[in-house]
């Protein structure tokens, strides 16, 4: 069992917080309405009770990648491990040349090679392209599931190389109807999983720590709400929030539906 692993199992045992429960404890405790106790019946639903009335649980919102062994995995185990790794790795590379930088946008799918077999040949490709007399913007292919896009940079950004976007193959659709698709699933899973428990508390939220669209933004909310189709499950709800990772503030109130 990997680090990672054992570490979301210690969690779990000893009663931790992960991140995602920690983003919703802030946000909780902003809203000011009662004593916020975590875990407050063990290590069963809710993760949260507010002022002992409310039960409050808690998931992470996220795409997945479907595994040839029947397993899923998010996808930003991928994403957030690699994006981390390469935006400190293309700067080290070497300064910029005569005030010349450029973009690298990663472009990518599952499943991804270990890391010291892809490293010696972005190395080897990079300062190809680095010495290079005549530079232009090129696509660098590292292997199948890796390719390395590259465009000037308007203005000296003091190294040669550094990250500009990525783009996730494995990261189906549009935005909004991965949003969707996936808090369905989540509302009903989360529905089952407290239905012993439901009688402790007056009232159940569901919280979700949004990493597919990270918060749906303000000018598209009504839109999203109004177009949602909801099922029975949404009914075991008091309230279903989606909430910013990048910032407890940025929360959206899904559910229940508001008269505009």
């Amino acid at each position: 069992m990997g680090q990672s692993s054992s570490w979301a199992r210690l969690t779990q045992e000893w009663g931790f917080m992960d991140q995602s429960e920690r983003i919703v404890e802030k946000y909780l405790q902003s809203l000011e309405l009662g004593t916020i106790v975590f875990e407050p019946d063990g290590n069963v639903p809710p993760d949260f009770s507010i002022g002992g009335m409310i039960g409050v649980e808690v998931r992470r919102l996220n795409q997945n990648y479907h595994l040839k062994d029947s397993r899923t995995e998010g996808l930003e185990q991928v994403a957030i491990p690699l994006w981390q790794r390469t935006e400190k790795y293309f700067p080290a590379i070497g300064k910029s040349i005569d005030g010349e930088s450029w973009y690298v946008t990663l472009i990518y799918k599952r499943p991804q090679i270990a890391w010291k077999i892809a490293e010696p040949i972005i190395r080897r490709e990079l300062f190809m392209f680095m010495n290079a007399q005549n530079r232009q913007p090129i696509t660098i292919r590292i292997n199948d599931t890796l390719q390395l896009k590259l465009r000037r940079a308007g203005k000296d950004q003091g190294s040669f190389f550094l990250l500009g976007s990525s783009l996730d193959r494995d990261s189906g659709g549009w935005v909004l109807s991965e949003v969707e698709t996936n808090l369905m699933l989540c509302v009903a899973e989360k529905a089952r999983k407290v239905s012993p428990y439901r009688s402790r508390y007056a009232s159940w939220w569901l919280i979700l720590v949004d990493h597919i669209a990270l918060g749906v933004r303000e000018c598209e909310q009504e839109r999203f709400r109004a177009s949602l189709v909801v099922n029975a499950e949404f009914s075991a709800w008091g309230k279903v929030i989606l909430i910013d990772p990048r910032d407890h503030c940025r929360a959206f109130e899904i559910w229940p539906r508001t008269e505009c």
